[in-house]
């Protein structure tokens, strides 16, 4: 399964002119916690997809948001002559089709 399948939300946005965020939103208690606690997004998968030294990358697991915050350096600043998204809004796109578990679906009790 790919990332794309399983979050609502993929996005990426500057958090300033050096750094970008990648959002990601899960619709789900079962599909937050299956990307979780299988460990695919850490900082070394993000340091291959992007190129940038696994160190500088930061992931925050928000569990009352369902969420995942990625924060790491843009490559050149937003703005520069060599910048090919003043946003950085397109910088999502390399996360969307990381493989994923499929999502455990948690057994109910009565």
């Amino acid at each position: 399964m790919k990332l794309k399948d399983i979050a609502k939300v993929v996005r990426s946005k500057n958090a300033g002119p050096f750094t970008l965020t990648i959002d990601l939103l899960f619709p789900s208690q079962e599909a937050y916690e299956t990307v979780k606690f299988s460990e695919v997004i850490n900082a070394e998968k993000i340091s291959t997809l992007y190129d940038i030294p696994k160190e500088k990358v930061q992931i925050i697991f928000y569990p009352p948001g369902l969420a995942v915050k990625i924060v790491m350096p843009r490559r050149v600043g937003s703005g520069d002559i060599q910048d090919t998204d003043v946003y950085g809004a397109q910088q999502h796109t390399p996360m969307l089709n990381l493989e994923v578990p499929e999502i455990v679906k948690q057994s109910q009790t009565t």
